[in-house]
């Protein structure tokens, strides 16, 4: 048993961010992670698997493609999938083994095990309680499947058996055309995977900015992803080796099936809060099985929650800013996250990156707003790399020329959007960033063109 100022329960980005930051403030902190490696669901099944495997992915995409239009001539790559995939856990570990050598740099106890919470001020890791004054639940999320359909990561699999397939299928169906379908979807089709997804809903990506999620479908129909959308899946028989997708379309509800090797099931995620004992407890939960807090205190003093088990968009930087401002509420200090000014990306090639208010948001808020858009056709780096498809589109209040939102589809744009970010943290408008000068030839020009739409026009379009 050991006493701690601060005990986290996971090690996800929130967890071991929040982790660190408390032991920066002079907080003694422990984590429990069960896992035999840091970094969570992000690090370990998630954000940087995929992120390897695009990688790799684009680049047999570019040796195939566009390598002989400059002059780069010889065989194309052949596709070794055994070592791509010992890249893709190289990757993971250097990460995870970055994540503990910062646990000992700022002196944060890594408590292995899976934790519990058997009283306020305790948590229990295998046999041993140990005391906390604070404690904070960053146990993530695990993903949600649908009924009738029975994952078992081996033919029907979630994003976790996707990034580890024995071999690359022929076919593969992708339930679901948000973030991550369409992210593992993208990585298998340019593998030469025949990829089928099936949406319920009528546009991809929900919540985006419809103008961007129109563009970047046609994008991906253009890279040989083919969509059935509107079609609610009854079920999924799946065989040895082989499965079967039965679905009905909801505007005529007839029945069709599609077949395929491989089933990924990304039809989003749940909060992951099993066996912490939050009920004994006596932790409020919100109707959707998240933890209900405020200002990420919970219904039991002295317990706190961040990340995917609150509500709030499933994704690893707002655990971490959550867990940054934990550390320094718990420290005495105002934390605080700025919720309307937190960007989305999908790493996809385009990528697809947005912040802030999208143009329907306005619309039913009534908000009078004026659109500046710039497509890549006019940027002169895009063109060079054969990246000119997409546009940046901003979106400013019409009469404060305030930024409201701003949604990029293009090269680097999970990069570009960060701009975007800065300027609207302090609350800037187009014009602000209209006479900012940017270096050329850069993508991010594209950015201040937009920018220069929202007033008299841009000068390359």
């Amino acid at each position: 048993m050991a006493d701690y100022d601060v005990i986290i329960i996971g090690g996800g980005p929130g967890g071991y961010v929040c982790a660190i930051r408390c032991a920066q403030l002079g907080l003694k902190t422990a984590c429990v992670e069960g896992r035999e490696t840091l970094g969570g669901t992000c690090l370990n099944v998630g954000c940087i698997p995929s992120k390897a495997l695009l990688h790799a992915s684009h680049s047999l995409h570019e040796a195939e493609h566009n390598f002989a239009k400059m002059g780069l001539k010889g065989k194309s790559p052949s596709v070794d999938w055994k070592q791509m995939l010992a890249y893709k856990d190289d990757v993971i570990g250097q990460n995870t083994k970055g994540i503990e050598f910062l646990f000992k740099k700022n002196k944060v106890d890594w408590l292995k095990g899976w934790g519990s919470i058997p009283a306020a001020g305790q948590v229990k890791v295998g046999d041993e309680v140990h005391k906390a004054k604070h404690i904070v639940i960053a146990s993530g999320s695990e993903p949600s499947s649908l009924p009738g359909v029975e994952v078992d990561e081996k033919v029907v699999v979630t994003s976790t058996g996707a990034l580890e397939l024995p071999k690359v299928p022929k076919k593969m169906v992708v339930i679901g055309a948000g973030v991550i379908g369409l992210e593992m979807g993208s990585v298998y089709a340019r593998l030469g995977t025949e990829v089928t997804v099936v949406e319920f809903l009528d546009a991809i990506t929900p919540g985006m900015d419809s103008d961007l999620a129109k563009t970047f479908q046609r994008a991906l129909k253009k890279q040989g992803l083919s969509f059935v959308m509107g079609a609610a899946v009854q079920n999924v028989d799946a065989k040895k080796t082989k499965a079967t997708v039965n679905y009905k379309l909801r505007k005529d509800d007839s029945d069709h099936s599609v077949d395929a090797d491989v089933v990924l099931v990304a039809t989003g995620r749940r909060p992951y809060v099993d066996g912490l004992g939050l009920d004994t407890l006596g932790v409020k939960m919100t109707e959707r099985g998240q933890i209900a807090t405020d200002h990420w205190k919970t219904s039991v003093d002295g317990v706190w929650a961040i990340g995917d088990v609150i509500e709030g968009p499933m994704l690893a930087h707002k655990a971490e800013d959550e867990g940054m401002a934990v550390a320094e509420a718990i420290a005495g200090q105002a934390g605080h996250v700025n919720y309307d000014v937190i960007p989305g990306v999908v790493y996809t090639a385009p990528e697809v990156a947005s912040v802030g208010k999208t143009e329907e948001q306005l619309k039913d808020e009534g908000r009078a707003y004026k659109v500046g858009k710039f497509s890549f056709m006019g940027n002169g780096r895009a063109k060079a790399v054969f990246q000119g498809e997409g546009f940046v589109k901003i979106l400013a209040d019409k009469d404060t020329d305030r930024v409201l939102g701003v949604h990029i589809m293009g090269p680097a744009a999970g990069e570009l959007i960060h701009e975007a970010c800065v300027l609207m943290e302090f609350g800037g408008s187009a014009e602000d960033l209209a006479r900012t000068c940017h270096a050329h030839p850069t993508f991010s020009e594209a950015v201040r063109e937009a920018a220069l739409a929202c007033g008299d026009g841009a000068i390359h379009a």
